[in-house]
């Protein structure tokens, strides 16, 4: 999932010969002098966010609306799933069917080159940042406070649940009106000084909530993330691209038991293909680059769409080539390649 990058400037490789740039295609098997590099098809990736909320209730939740006046509290326990977020974005993995040899000879201008660590094509005579996509360690925060070292002894000794849950109602109202006469000053001990103030409420504040809990229960959150990706090479419609379940979280595509979020891409045509006459006559003259076509991307529930953007897609459009004369001895050229794509984003002369 992770781009990559050859560290520092570990290759060069030269596109001048005397006055002239020497690009072929990669011949398997046949060793060259010069340096191999490919160009990337694109993959769609989705990295989804999701979080866990599990509801714990209290052991006296029955009696929280009769005592505490607190209503709709739920005496079952419950987990349910959410998503968060989707961060969608895309990456360039070798397309084994466009690789290329620049020739090295004598007298001849060693310009940098930037390649990733699968050889894909990404700057020359310049350095491009990578933006590493990584998913953040799931994690899990509880709630749950120890209510019953709060409790006092005439609860403890209580007979019945009910009683015990009556008497740690009055209990934290009797919290909460220590806390209202500190704050007007109606106590004969008033702390010293404003840290002071803050410890006492405090400490008060963590009893009222943890006997609370004993009515209201408690939640655990557990946060995760999964990537999901594909590579499109015909318009898709509707394609199931992955499920969610409001109950189990993340489920395989063909569980039904998720809700399915689909996947629509349509190839927009934005570059025109060359028929086959032009393949066969097609002569590699100087650096190969590709020419993505754009295509219209929905990421859509079973509701509505919840994405829609038009992508650039590199096995969707074709190849062209730079002019050989943009990299011959004394020339300062900086090209910088979309590493999804192999489109070309930045070329200065």
């Amino acid at each position: 999932m992770k781009k990559t990058i050859i560290a520092a400037w570990a290759l060069w490789m030269s596109f001048g010969a005397m006055a002239q740039t020497q690009v072929s295609e990669f011949n398997p098997g046949v060793v060259a002098n010069g340096v191999n590099y490919t160009l990337p098809k694109t993959v769609l990736k989705v990295d989804a966010s999701a979080i866990k909320v599990v509801y714990t209730p209290g052991e006296f939740a029955k009696y929280a609306d009769r005592y505490l006046h607190i209503s709709g509290v739920s005496g079952e326990p419950s987990t349910i799933w959410n998503v968060t977020k989707l961060n969608i974005y895309q990456e360039g993995v070798p397309d084994t069917s466009k690789v290329f040899t620049v020739k090295m000879k004598d007298k001849t201008v060693a310009p940098m080159v930037q390649l990733s660590n699968s050889g894909i094509l990404m700057a020359v005579n310049t350095h491009t940042d990578m933006i590493e996509s990584i998913l953040p360690e799931p994690y899990t925060t509880h709630h749950k406070l120890e209510a019953r070292q709060y409790l006092t002894e005439d609860i403890l000794s209580a007979t019945s649940t009910a009683k015990m849950a009556e008497l740690t109602a009055q209990e934290i109202l009797d919290i909460r009106e220590s806390k209202n006469a500190i704050k007007r000053g109606q106590v004969e001990s008033m702390p010293k000084d404003g840290a002071s103030l803050k410890i006492v409420l405090d400490e008060l504040n963590r009893q009222e909530e943890a006997l609370t809990q004993l009515f209201i229960g408690y939640t655990d959150t557990t946060f995760t993330a999964k990537t999901f990706s594909i590579t499109p090479t015909t318009d898709l419609e509707k394609k199931v691209f992955f499920r969610f379940s409001r109950k189990l979280g993340f489920v395989d595509a063909d569980d039904l038991a998720g809700e399915p979020y689909y996947l629509s891409v349509k190839n927009l045509q934005t570059v025109t293909l060359p028929n086959e006459t032009e393949k066969a006559n097609r002569k590699i003259g100087g650096l190969v680059y590709n020419m993505p076509s754009m295509a219209n991307v929905i990421i859509s529930t079973m509701q509505s769409n919840i994405y829609e953007r038009e992508l650039p897609f590199a096995q969707f459009g074709t190849v062209d080539v730079l002019s050989a004369t943009l990299f011959n001895k004394g020339a300062t050229t900086k090209l910088t390649l979309n590493p999804a794509t192999g489109g070309i984003l930045h070329l200065e002369q």
